[in-house]
């Protein structure tokens, strides 16, 4: 039997892996922690069975035929987490991209599905694989079908043979669906027969055999009240044994050639993968012959290489690209400039260009307009070169992002296909695998390189239109790009660290892992390799006898959310979490600031990312200053390492005080909302007051912090299920507070209705500033699919206009600094703060400075707030 299937139960693996993760999401906001461990399944299924036959079957509705024989079937199941729900659109996404056939059927559910395929394979002589977390399938399993169940998450499994099943269960596969019939099932809400469990029903079919024998010998049932119980309840063993039978004879359309399996494409797959967010992933793909894209015939393009910089090669309306060896172009290397107007296209040297006393009046001279990409990379790779480019009037990169801000590839080659300019190879196909590692001889770059500047030149015009149509110009000409050179000035400014002060740290964190080594140690009663799962796994559920919460193929899961469930249930364990989350700060932080800190100066250039999120938020790599752990005190103290400049100058923060919370207010409208920020209350006690029905002076603390929850969670339209996952409440209890939010605030749910209404009639929602962000499923006949792009309607234009506030903020900022003379810097964007090193004489000034433009940045129905704080160190800055 050379031929394998392998039948895939859709819902059980997604339902497994969804409540065996924590909740992931990605950079866009999806939630995808089910399908991540779906596709880590899926990846382990085609590498260890090597299938000539693949099929995922789905439940296709609610309502199926077995509740034309009991109502109630499935009845007591919880409504899917809508977390949940969204991610079943992308698992299907996900099987397109690795081209495996799903299918589901009206009326039938997945196990029909599965059943009817198998018999098919066995049929034709193949060997079968079904995979799935439902015990009902078990009466699949002969000889030629096996059936793998996962056991708790995903990864740990068991696979059932006929002689396993007899070994672990001590029945039969065809007596599978009598024991069912017997025990019941309370997940599927199957009745059978009250007070037998598995036990006495394995017990009883080994007597009799099936569950006609047992009836049809009733008198020889040892056991008055069991004899009672099998008498009572005949018809509901019946009828349960009629709803556990998976029918496989189903009327299915899909056959055998349909789930053929030849293998999947590893580009589509990888761009999904990135796409996901799935980086750890990546590495399991491997790309095969002949599937690199091919080769564009591309037009001839005439251009000079020059010699000599001269000035009738620009006009004053000229394209420009500046081509980087490096990602990181604070330290990158300048392989030459591309140059193009109506005269001509030029490849300019870097050595000459810089040298060239013209060409640094032509980039620094406002009234010559330049067209590039990246102004932000250009700003401070030429401010390297001592060269302040002005004269930026158009943007390549700001305008396609603002245009197509879903899309993931902003690079020229990808904006040029898109708008159908194909006269151009990606990067990889002029440089090799790992862009821009080794450079091509001159005559082959110079021409890629004035390509991309063509590129630019060309699709200006029509990018501009779209942004004329769009209503976004101003979006884009007001904020984006000028804030791209306030960006670009900070970056190359940088921030100051002290070297010496996280050396100092690392060296504090060595020795308190030292000492919580030690103690851990103690605590086990021996020594053994803490970091590692197996030595760990041996001590906490062997020697020391902890509940075993998961395992994995090797042994003990010790992963994260296993040590939290067992944080109280020894004093070891709170010593472990700790251990861990002081080991990754050494190893992300500390290291990992030493190795992007520049020596010589002494500083730090994180790079602010423009073009990234739907939501216009600003993040930061090289370091990422947004994810430092501050809610661990030894986090926070990584900030001590972030100085002045300057002796006698301090580090100061604004920090706009609950912007998201404001901008709902003045969004939604909302009579209450509104007013308890214009009177100054503090927002999360008067939403307690008004949730939990009680006065000012009865807030509790805890009652403040589940306001706080709610409050928050409903800007990123959180779910009872996420509610309760975040205060470790019931469901019940998170909906009960959602609700009386909304009957508190009635605003707030009003809007929500009507964002989604609007974003239904036009397929995108805006922000203050008219920022889209594209919903192409809220009109979506899949639940799935609508739910989530409404839960994005109702929460990206909160989002969305705060980050609009502060990039407002920032450049309204820097103009005054600028224009009042200033020493003070402005050094980072982090969430909602700006942090500046400001000389201790310009303290006052600063602060009323900071204050008037972060205050007044836009007019809202409620007051913006902005706290302040400084001292000599970011974190003294609190």
């Amino acid at each position: 039997m050379s031929d394998k299937l392998v039948l895939i139960d859709g819902n059980s693996i997604l339902y497994r892996a969804f409540f065996a993760l924590p909740l992931l999401n990605n950079d866009k906001g999806v939630y995808t922690n089910a399908v991540y461990g779906f596709t880590t399944m899926l990846l382990k299924i085609l590498e260890e069975e090597k299938p000539s036959h693949v099929l995922v079957a789905f439940d296709a509705g609610k309502t199926t035929f077995r509740h034309k024989t009991y109502t109630e079937y499935k009845g007591g199941r919880q409504k899917t987490p809508p977390e949940l729900s969204e991610q079943f659109p992308l698992v299907k996404e996900l099987l397109g991209n690795f081209d495996i056939r799903h299918y589901e059927l009206d009326q039938y559910e997945a196990d029909d599905i599965i059943g009817t395929l198998s018999k098919v394979g066995e049929e034709k002589k193949m060997a079968v694989k079904v995979i799935s977390g439902d015990r009902d399938l078990l009466q699949l399993v002969d000889q030629q079908v096996d059936v793998t169940l996962t056991k708790k998450g995903i990864t740990n499994v068991e696979n059932y043979t006929p002689q396993f099943l007899e070994e672990k269960i001590g029945i039969r596969p065809d007596q599978v669906v009598d024991m069912k019939a017997l025990m019941g099932d309370s997940s599927d809400n199957i009745p059978g027969i009250p007070g037998i469990g598995e036990k006495t029903a394995v017990k009883l079919l080994k007597q009799f055999d099936t569950l006609d024998g047992i009836y049809e010998n009733l008198d020889q049932v040892s056991g008055k009240k069991l004899k009672e119980k099998l008498e009572n309840h005949k018809d509901d063993a019946f009828m349960s044994r009629e709803l556990a039978t998976i029918e496989r004879e189903s009327p299915i359309t899909v056959n055998l050639e349909d789930a053929t399996y030849e293998g999947y494409n590893s580009q589509k797959v990888l761009s999904f993968f990135k796409e996901l967010g799935f980086h750890s992933l990546l590495s399991r793909i491997e790309t095969k012959e002949g599937e690199e894209s091919e080769e564009a015939v591309l037009d001839e393009i005439e251009f000079t290489i020059v010699d000599e910089v001269s000035a009738d090669m620009f006009t004053g309306k000229d394209a420009i690209f500046l081509e980087m060896l490096e990602e990181h172009y604070y330290y990158g290397e300048i392989l030459g400039f591309g140059i193009v107007n109506e005269k001509g296209k030029y490849f300019i040297p870097v050595e000459l260009a810089i040298e060239s006393p013209l060409f640094k009046e032509w980039a620094e001279d406002e009234g010559k307009e330049k067209y590039l990409f990246d102004a932000k990379a250009v700003t401070v790779a030429l401010k390297k070169q001592g060269i302040d480019i002005r004269g930026i009037t158009f943007d390549l990169l700001l305008a396609s992002y603002i245009v197509n801000p879903a899309e993931n590839h902003h690079d020229v080659p990808s904006i040029s296909h898109r708008m159908n300019n194909r006269n151009m190879k990606y990067d990889e196909e002029v440089y090799g695998k790992g862009a821009k590692q080794s450079v091509p001889g001159i005559e082959v770059m110079a021409e890629h390189v004035v390509r991309k500047a063509d590129a630019v030149y060309q699709l200006k015009d029509t990018v501009i239109e779209q942004l004329d149509q769009n209503d976004q110009y101003h979006l884009y000409v007001d904020l984006e790009l000028p804030l791209a050179t306030v960006l670009g000035e900070m970056e190359y400014f940088g921030v100051q660290v002290d070297i010496d002060r996280i050396e100092e740290m690392g060296e504090e964190l060595k020795g308190r892992l030292k000492t919580l080594e030690e103690e851990i140690y103690e605590l086990a009663g021996e020594t053994f390799n803490i970091n590692s799962p197996k030595q760990l796994g041996v001590i906490l559920f062997e020697k020391l006898e902890l509940p075993v919460i998961k395992k994995t193929k090797t042994g003990y899961s010790t992963a994260a959310d296993v040590l939290e469930q067992l944080k109280d249930k020894h004093e070891i364990m709170p010593k472990l979490l700790l251990y861990r989350q002081l080991g990754k700060l050494q190893s992300t932080y500390i290291e990992g600031l030493l190795k992007v800190v520049d020596k010589e100066e002494g500083k730090i250039h994180t790079r602010f990312n423009q073009a990234l999120t739907q939501t216009g938020r600003l993040s930061s790599t090289d370091p990422n200053l947004q994810n430092i752990p501050i809610r661990l005190e030894e986090g926070r103290k990584i900030r001590q390492a972030f100085i002045p400049s300057k002796e006698d100058w301090v580090i100061f923060a604004g920090d706009y005080s609950q912007i998201e919370l404001r901008v709902l207010a003045h969004i939604a409208g909302d009579e209450k909302l509104v007013k308890a920020f214009k009177d100054g209350m503090d927002i999360h006690t008067k939403t307690a007051m008004d949730v939990f029905n009680v006065e000012h002076d009865e807030v509790t603390a805890n009652m403040r912090r589940h306001a706080k929850a709610v409050n928050f969670g409903i800007v990123y339209g959180i779910s009872d299920y996420g509610l309760s996952q975040s205060l470790g409440i019931t469901r019940k209890e998170a909906k009960q507070f959602i609700e009386k939010y909304f009957e508190s605030f009635p605003g707030v749910k009003e809007y929500m209705d009507e964002i989604v209404k609007e974003a239904k009639q036009n397929g995108y929602v805006t922000t203050l500033m008219n920022r889209r962000r594209y919903l192409p499923d809220i009109t979506a006949r899949n639940f799935n699919k609508r739910s989530f792009a409404e839960r994005t309607a109702m929460n990206t234009p909160i989002q969305g206009s705060a980050a609009d506030i502060i990039k407002k903020a920032m450049i309204d900022l820097a103009a005054r600094l600028e224009e009042e003379k200033f020493e003070a810097k402005l050094l980072l964007q982090v969430h909602d703060e700006l942090i500046l090193e400001v000389p201790k004489h310009e303290l006052e000034s600063i602060q009323k400075v900071v204050s008037e433009v972060m205050e007044n940045a836009v007019e809202l129905e409620v007051p913006l707030k902005v706290d302040f704080a400084y001292g000599s160190t970011w974190f003294d800055a609190k």
